[in-house]
């Protein structure tokens, strides 16, 4: 008995693709949300004593370089930088957060948000992969890339189907 051939439905992939880079984009909002959160929560404390407390309680040992460049930065954190953060991070999530809502809904505006800020960052991972090629480092950069080059298809593909107005 032969298995009944499934139509290929370019649309009904189209959406999984979209909802996909979606929830990709939903996921790194909620992340940076939560880092601004954690900027908030530091403003009026001591973040080098917490800083040294974590250290402490994940048992690593603060003579390490990589401790004391950690120790070093807690202790350069002021409120206002602490503010600023925060602050950006609510607007990247902004951003973030409005892309995957448009993604979702398959809007053309978010797959040009998508484009462009996901051709931004590019140059940014690169020059995190020229400081040392990791496996975090290689797949942001990899999955940043398909996510770009989807959404220039996708534009393009858009064009390509609307009618050309004659002159």
């Amino acid at each position: 008995m032969a298995l009944p051939l499934r139509k290929f439905d370019s649309a009904h992939t189209r959406r999984n693709a979209l909802r996909l880079v979606a929830s990709f984009e939903f996921a790194k909002g909620f992340f940076v949300l939560s880092i601004g959160i954690a900027a908030l929560l530091l403003v009026h404390k001591d973040v080098w004593l917490i800083a040294e407390s974590l250290l402490a309680r994940l048992h690593i040992n603060t003579d390490r370089h990589s401790a004391q460049v950690f120790l070093d930065f807690a202790d350069n954190l002021t409120d206002a930088r602490l503010w600023t953060a925060a602050w950006l991070s609510f607007a990247y999530t902004g951003l973030r957060f409005a892309e995957a809502y448009g993604l979702w809904k398959e809007r053309t505006w978010a797959e040009w948000i998508a484009l462009v800020s996901g051709t931004l960052l590019l140059p940014l991972e690169i020059r995190g992969l020229l400081r040392g090629i990791t496996m975090w480092r290689s797949a942001l950069f990899v999955g940043n890339l398909a996510i770009v080059f989807y959404m220039l298809f996708l534009i393009r593909d858009e064009r390509k189907q609307k009618p050309h107005p004659t002159n």
